[in-house]
């Protein structure tokens, strides 16, 4: 592996915890400069949000994250792509529904535009409660 290939995943691995400290601390400032203008998140439910939609929610309190402790985050570059899939033990308010702490498995796809990575698609996916984190 290259020393650029290194820098590129380490960049991507603390751009990716530092939007995770963003959102969890509901600095939706902060927060928007990872994101693509063109981000979509799929939620766990098969909800697709915009940026302007998911970002909006946290902004007035009806997606809140208490919790978000994502394990190691792989890496996998292409060029000016990158997928990164980790899983992470989260624990959200939505809609006033404090749901209970649980894993998730995360996707995300970013994109190296201006010389920056940003997240352009994003997908959690619950993981059955019989799975135990490692």
């Amino acid at each position: 592996m290259t020393m650029h290939v290194e820098q590129d995943e380490d960049l991507i691995r603390n751009t990716e915890h530092r939007r995770i400290d963003a959102l969890v601390q509901a600095n939706v400032t902060k927060a928007q400069p990872f994101h693509a203008d063109d981000f979509q998140l799929i939620i766990p439910i098969g909800i697709a949000l915009t940026r302007d939609e998911y970002l909006g929610a946290i902004a007035v309190g009806r997606l809140r994250y208490h919790v978000w402790e994502p394990l190691d985050i792989a890496v996998r570059l292409y060029g000016a792509n990158a997928a990164i899939r980790y899983r992470a033990r989260l624990q959200v308010t939505f809609e006033g529904h404090a749901l209970p702490p649980a894993a998730y498995w995360h996707t995300d796809t970013y994109e190296r535009r201006e010389d920056r990575w940003l997240v352009v698609w994003s997908q959690a996916t619950m993981i059955a409660q019989d799975q135990p984190m490692p």
